[in-house]
């Protein structure tokens, strides 16, 4: 990759307070962790309650509009795991190792993205958000989800075995994507206590002083491991809103 055109160059990171926009956060403080002399980082916070993801400035950004999103020079990336992959690339450092290892950490930064993510997500919409939605409709959904987040953590405690990181004993870009949307287990409702070594691995995790540093995007300190009481109700509202069948019906006309 050319990095010449953008060395210098600020980065503008569009974001919120989720696991898929922690996930940047993390990385951005773990690359300064790792000695990598970063440039001038702007966070611009996108309010996904007020529908600050449907404007034009942050459309231009992530066309999706899903955070989070990322500029840096004349780059413009969307999704969470490709800015990861960006990042790992374009600062190189330990978070994306090179040689085959480098296949056995994006080969697992797929597997969030593909599978405990999406598992995660659409269970938490289930449990928390869809306030319309008759229970006996939700009955299967919340089974299934469930189900397989449960297949999914018992992938990922195998994996964990013996080790202290998902590929090895060096934290990656892989454990960074996990990471956010594991440690979501009680917001999402989907019991992580069985699976031993994924709980030891969080608490490794969330250890590392550049991981608390990057779970304070957005966030304020205090909360960083406990929402307030205020901030469970506006996100909920915020959510049951953004999943809700008119805001569904709405979106596909």
């Amino acid at each position: 990759m050319n990095n010449t055109h953008t060395i210098d160059a600020k980065i503008e990171l569009w974001s919120a307070a989720s696991p898929n926009g922690w996930k940047v956060g993390i990385m951005l403080e773990e690359l300064k962790e790792a000695g990598v002399n970063l440039p001038e980082v702007e966070l611009k916070i996108v309010n996904l309650m007020d529908g600050d993801q449907f404007s034009d400035e942050f459309t231009a950004v992530s066309p999706n509009q899903k955070i989070p999103g990322l500029v840096h020079g004349d780059i413009r990336l969307m999704e969470s795991c490709a800015i990861l992959q960006y990042l790992g690339e374009k600062y190189p450092s330990p978070l994306l190792p090179d040689g085959d290892m480098r296949w056995q950490v994006i080969q697992w930064l797929t597997w969030q993205a593909a599978g405990l993510g999406p598992t995660f997500g659409h269970k938490l919409s289930y449990t928390r958000y869809m306030e319309d939605v008759p229970a006996e409709q939700k009955s299967h959904p919340l089974l299934r989800f469930n189900s397989e987040a449960q297949r999914l953590l018992r992938v990922l405690n195998k994996q964990l075995e013996g080790q202290d990181y998902i590929c090895g004993d060096q934290f990656t870009i892989a454990d960074i994507a996990v990471y956010p949307w594991a440690r979501a287990w009680k917001w999402c409702k989907i019991d992580i206590t069985d699976h031993h070594n994924v709980v030891a691995w969080l608490e490794r995790v969330r250890a590392r002083p550049g991981v608390d540093r990057g779970l304070k995007y957005g966030v304020p300190s205090e909360e960083v491991d406990q929402w307030s009481e205020e901030r469970k109700r506006l996100v909920a509202r915020g959510g049951a809103s953004m999943t809700s069948i008119a805001s569904i019906q709405s979106a596909n006309k």
